[in-house]
Parts: C-alpha cells; sequence; structure tokens
C-alpha cells in the first residue's frame, strides 16, 4: 500500500494550469509536511515535520508531486511510521527566485565554512535560501483559521475580481492578486482586511488543491458575492 498525497486528479491539474507562468531562474517550491494537530494520538514530534522538500516548474509540477506517493512506511517520524492521515502538502504560490537564492546562499554556505560548522548540511541550506527568494510578489496569501469568516466585510475591502478563494481543512486562503486590486483600494485593502478574522498575510506557504490536508482536499471556491 502507498501514501496517497493525489486525491483530487482534476482538482489538481486546474490549480497548476492557475499557477502563473514562470519566468527565467525562477521555480515552485514545494514542502510535504507530516502534522501532528492532523493525527494528534499517532505523532508525538512537533506540529510540522518536513518530510520532503522540491522544486518544479509547472510542466514537472503533476509528476514530481506524484513521485511522492511512495510506499506506506517510507516516511517516518522519530522511527515510526507517518500516518496517512498527518500528511499535506503546501506549495508557495509566488515563484521563487534561484538567481536571489544563489546569492544568498553562497553568503550562507561561506558563513558556515568561516565558522567551521561542522554539521552543516550544503543541501538543506541551498533549499532554505530558495525558500525565503521570492522571485515575483504575485499574490498576497491571507490565512483565515475559521469556517465563519465573514466575506461580505471582505467584499467591502477590496475589489473581489483580484480574489481566488481556497478552501482548506480549518477555514481559508484568500489569494490577492496585487495587478488586479483596483486603485480605489490600493492604499486601504491591506489594513482592512487584517483588522477582519485573518490569523497570517503575506507570502507564505498555501495547501495545493486536490492533494491530501490531513484528510481534506483544498480546493479553490466560489465565495463571490455580486
Amino acid at each position: 500500500m502507498n501514501y496517497k498525497i493525489i486525491t483530487d486528479k482534476e482538482k489538481l491539474l486546474q490549480f497548476i494550469e492557475w499557477l502563473p507562468e514562470l519566468e527565467a531562474n525562477e521555480k515552485y517550491y514545494c514542502s510535504l509536511f507530516a502534522r501532528k494537530k492532523y493525527c494528534k494520538d499517532q505523532i508525538k514530534s512537533s506540529d510540522k515535520t518536513q518530510l520532503k522538500r522540491f522544486l518544479a516548474n509547472k510542466e514537472q509540477l503533476y509528476f514530481k508531486i506524484k513521485q511522492l506517493e511512495v510506499e506506506v512506511g517510507a516516511y517516518q517520524l522519530k522511527g515510526l511510521t507517518a500516518p496517512q492521515e498527518a500528511l499535506a502538502l503546501y506549495i508557495s504560490p509566488n515563484p521563487r527566485s534561484l538567481k536571489k537564492a544563489a546569492y544568498e546562499g553562497i553568503i550562507a554556505l561561506t558563513q558556515s565554512l568561516k565558522n567551521n560548522n561542522q554539521n552543516f548540511n550544503p543541501h538543506a541550506e541551498m533549499m532554505s535560501c530558495i525558500q525565503k527568494s521570492i522571485g515575483r510578489r504575485i499574490y498576497l496569501d491571507c490565512d483565515v483559521d475559521t469556517k465563519d469568516f465573514d466575506f461580505d466585510a471582505l467584499y467591502r475591502a477590496i475589489n473581489s475580481s483580484c480574489l481566488t478563494i481556497l478552501q482548506t481543512r480549518g477555514g481559508f486562503h484568500i489569494l490577492v492578486k496585487l495587478s488586479e486590486v483596483l486603485p480605489q483600494y490600493k492604499n486601504t485593502f491591506y489594513r482592512d482586511i487584517i483588522k477582519l478574522e485573518v490569523d497570517q498575510v503575506g507570502d507564505q506557504l498555501l495547501p495545493v488543491p486536490g492533494c491530501t490536508q490531513g484528510g481534506f482536499t483544498p480546493r479553490f471556491i466560489n465565495k463571490i458575492v455580486e
């Protein structure tokens, strides 16, 4: 038996199509986690244990995700099998800049060598630099940890045409396409949105639509009120 990461192929392919086209030296950053909060009775470690992370372009993304569906037991948490119910796949919807990451990575690796750090991992160091290196800030991601979000208030704060809404296991991710915010909202929308029940706002990891999130399948929804 294998782990199941892709739970709705059609929704995943639609999401991949939705992602912005990449420019030179850009990739998408993805990470597979085991989350304690989804499986408290079976996991004793920290809430987020990273099992795998990788880079991909749009053409590679589906197949890279499919490769995560390895035999049950291949993902371990302190010597114990990671349960299927704990798995959640995330992606940074803003492309990562490999050029910027290479520059920051050279600095980080040089500093480790200078400090005579015997335990540093060059691959892990570079992947961390890539995760932090935004190529283009296309989306502002607003993480909502409630299912009773006031969408009417949201649509008073910003034009609905620039929004994409992802339903997640515990609430929503509201993605604001910054280039499509109308002029009358540009100076006020951020302040007005953070007044709502928003947990975090910024460049964040997004649960991947069509893939597992603690036994739930995240999906784009139409909450737009005309």
